[in-house]
């Protein structure tokens, strides 16, 4: 450095960055997930409602194509907009459209049978250089197979990717458990709801966790409460 040279960086482009986008997903976990079905859920979306089990289980009870998750809102050009015909079959997606089709929102939860790796390897990048989860969704509403769920009233869809959203979410969750004294996402309750631990073990998991409010209503659960 103190031979009074100017020194240089060479840089190689000999290979372009891959395109980025939630499709991309289908690139990443290609090996794992072969030719199996899938479920896509994106990190930054919260759902809530007592219908929620009902919808995922008759979404993954489809042998063949997709379904997507559908809710309303007031202000759908703000939004992925979904159009359905009668057998809740999705013939279109807009992405935040001038004139909606419709007050259907998209939501972060995808359901793709064993088609969606060869799909997603077939995919272009879109205008912002992505490979658009739309695009994989239209793939299969190209063949007529691609399904919509809608949730009703009573249900929640909230977006924590800001941190606005996130405090909005919290705030939602500290209040439904606070006024009912029921959990919101506990995976230990829902393990003993289901029947993989008994109620030994739901114990053993609140002890483990130690002495606060969380372990306390896990402790309640186990004892019938």
């Amino acid at each position: 450095m103190g031979d009074g040279k100017s020194m240089g960086v060479s840089i190689s482009y000999a290979e372009q960055p891959k395109p980025e986008g939630l499709a991309q997903a289908y690139h990443i976990g290609a090996k794992f997930i072969g030719n199996s079905p899938s479920c896509l859920i994106l990190g930054d979306n919260f759902f809530y409602g007592s219908e929620l089990g009902k919808l995922l289980a008759s979404a993954d009870s489809r042998q063949q194509g997709a379904t997507i998750f559908a809710y309303q809102v007031a202000d759908p050009a703000s939004y992925g907009v979904l159009a359905f015909d009668a057998q809740n079959r999705i013939t279109s997606i807009e992405e935040k459209p001038a004139q909606p089709k419709s007050n259907w929102a998209n939501c972060g939860i995808y359901f793709y049978d064993g088609r969606a790796v060869e799909f997603a390897k077939n995919l272009k990048p879109s205008a912002r250089g992505e490979l658009e989860i739309t695009d994989l969704s239209r793939c299969y509403m190209k063949d007529h197979s691609l399904h919509g769920e809608r949730f009703g009233r009573g249900s929640a869809w909230l977006d924590t990717g800001t941190a606005e959203g996130l405090l909005q979410a919290a705030q939602f969750v500290q209040t439904i458990q606070t006024r009912t004294g029921l959990l919101i996402g506990s995976p230990e309750e829902v393990a003993f709801r289901k029947g993989w631990i008994d109620a030994k073990q739901l114990r053993s998991l609140a002890d483990a966790i130690g002495k606060n409010s969380y372990a306390e209503s896990l402790r309640q659960i186990s004892a019938g409460a």
